[in-house]
């Protein structure tokens, strides 16, 4: 059976150390990766509104992600060194060495978010060989937009704004949406 199916979401709540020891750790596999392979970095995470960030839901949205990524980099031909998918509690999370200038790289991602209809739900980071993050904000760009009011989403985030029932359906209909055309 496939890693990333739905039916071996853990489908439970993540409390906040189990989060920041997620984070921790991936940053820890990132370093090794950079450390191995000295190019740029692609990190794909989604946005995962509530505690639960495995699930049917999360699992089908990073599937499509890691699909629309994938494809991106054979089109393109791009040198890539390794790729792996971390299935785990905490949420899904995939990296991929990719031998390219890091700014050409977080071009194709930002414009793969802006374009997929799912796009504005991953959260795709592209570190250069010296382990820094291209930031939205470095290139110029605003931050990221609410899900539901397109305001700063972290503005909404910190405010507590929308519910996650509100968030996690707005999640819903952009998955349907884009599973119904394709």
């Amino acid at each position: 059976m496939n890693t990333l199916s739905p039916a071996l979401a853990a489908n439970r709540p993540i409390s906040l150390p189990e989060l920041l020891t997620s984070r921790e750790s991936r940053q820890q596999r990132q370093q090794l990766w950079l450390a191995r392979h000295q190019v740029s970095l692609i990190s794909l995470t989604l946005v995962a509104p509530g505690a639960v960030k495995d699930n049917p839901l999360t699992r089908k949205l990073f599937a499509l992600a890691w699909q629309a990524i994938t494809t991106l980099i054979q089109q393109q031909r791009w040198p890539v060194l390794q790729q792996e998918v971390f299935p785990l509690p905490t949420g899904c999370e995939g990296l991929i060495a990719v031998d390219l200038p890091a700014e050409q790289v977080k071009d194709a991602a930002l414009l793969l978010e802006l374009k997929h209809p799912q796009g504005r739900l991953w959260d795709i980071d592209v570190l250069d060989a010296s382990g820094q993050i291209l930031s939205r904000r470095d290139l110029g760009l605003p931050p990221r937009s609410c899900l539901l009011c397109h305001r700063p989403a972290n503005v909404c985030g910190r405010a507590q704004t929308h519910s996650i029932d509100e968030l996690l359906s707005q999640m819903e209909l952009m998955l349907n949406a884009t599973t119904a055309t394709h």
